[in-house]
Order: C-alpha cells, then structure tokens, then sequence
C-alpha cells in the first residue's frame, strides 16, 4: 500500500472503491493553498484601521467558515470584540478587498490537475462546494484552467443554503448533478467538511496537506494530498 495513504474506510466498502458519479470539493485547503493572497487581504483591511498585521500562520488558523466568521476571528486576535453592526461593516469592506488577491500567491495544491482529469475521464461529474465566495471561486477556477471539468460550483452567494458542516451545499450540489449521496464522495480538508458529508450520508475523504486544526479520523478516507486520491480508486 502506498505510504501516504492512510485509510479509515466503512467496514461493508473495502478497498478500492468504484468510480464515483460525483465528486464535490471543498476549495481552500483542498484544492489551494490560498493562504497566502487571504492573508494580504485581512492585513489590507487591518491596516485601513491602523492596527497590526497578522502573521499568516494565524490567518490559516482562521480559515474554513466563511468571509464574516474569518473577519470575526481577525478583529478577535487584535483584542477587538465585533458588534453585529460593526461585524457587518467590516465583512462588507473584506469583500471588496478580497476580489483584489484572489490568485497572486495562491498555488494549487499537488496533484490537483491530474487528480480531476482522473475522475472527469472515469465519467466521475465534479462539484465544487465552498464557504467562499461563490464568484470568487469562479475566479480561481478559471485561473487554474479547472473551470471546464466542474460541472456545478456552490459557494456562499445562495443565503438559502447553510454553510458547511450543514449539509445543504453537498445536497444542493448533488440534486443539480442528478446524483445520489450513495453515489458520490466527499474531498476536503476539514472536520468542517468530514461533518457536512456526514450530514448528507456522503463519503468522506480528506487532504493532510490543508488547514485542519482537529482530527481526521472520523473521515472514510485520509490521503497526504490531492495526488494520492485516485489510489483510492479501481482502475
């Protein structure tokens, strides 16, 4: 077995497993390291207040829940407690300056090209499914050359659905794709992503190489990065 795969599968589904219908992705700390450009642009709203940068391993810290949770936890590390009206200003001003780092220093992950070429010529249907910006997932899509093999792309621009670990982005993502929870798996980076696939009775497997803070182990699947996850696959 390949070292870098580390498994925790459901005992009734062994490995390998089939080709899936459908793959839904979270996006930061999955498919990119977009680390770096969020933390030039939490630092830019920081300074329009005079107050001290963040290194960017706190930044990676705060990461996974959203624009409104991340600019939450900013103010927090600065020993600054948001109101609800305050909050809102400040998340408002995050999205204007957030579309001006989006690709700069942001990397794909490794593997990742190869990885969604598999699975698209398996006859596997791609989704993405991110607390992100939904128009600026679009954006890095398109900068990655990955656009054209994901089928739908769900980020927070519906308000009727809740965010991840909720399961209605998996869900929405899977009724738009015609496909059902038995049929598709879940790739992210997260216990975030792990309790969404959960929820929504999807397959779970995740990358070392993200943000995660907790344990993997409740996942169907752990792998080092992107590259490894087609090994989990018959050919």
């Amino acid at each position: 077995m390949n070292a870098s795969l580390a498994f925790q599968p459901r005992p009734a589904s062994p490995l390998p497993w089939p080709m899936p219908r459908a793959v839904l992705f979270d996006l930061d700390g999955t498919l990119i390291d977009s680390v770096p450009d969020i933390t030039l642009s939490v630092n830019e709203l920081l300074a329009s207040e005079q107050l001290p940068a963040l290194e960017e391993a706190q930044v990676r810290r705060m990461v996974g829940h959203g624009i409104r949770m991340l600019v939450r936890k900013a103010y927090s590390a600065q020993g600054i407690a948001l109101d609800v009206a305050s909050l809102d200003s400040r998340t408002d001003a995050m999205l204007e300056i957030y579309p001006r780092h989006l690709t700069g220093r942001t990397t794909l992950m490794p593997g990742v090209p190869e990885m969604a070429a598999h699975f698209v010529g398996g006859g596997a249907r791609l989704a993405l499914v991110t607390n992100k910006p939904q128009s600026a997932a679009h954006t890095i899509l398109d900068h990655f050359g990955l656009a054209d093999s994901f089928s739908v792309v769900i980020g927070d621009a519906d308000h009727q659905l809740a965010r991840k670990p909720a399961p209605d982005m998996l869900l929405a993502a899977l009724a738009r794709l015609g496909v059902a929870p038995a049929d598709a798996i879940m790739v992210g980076d997260s216990t975030v992503d792990i309790s969404a696939a959960q929820a929504a009775q999807v397959r779970s497997v995740v990358v070392r190489c993200g943000y995660a803070a907790g344990s993997l182990d409740a996942a169907d699947a752990v792998v080092a990065d992107p590259g490894a996850i087609p090994a989990l696959f018959a050919a």
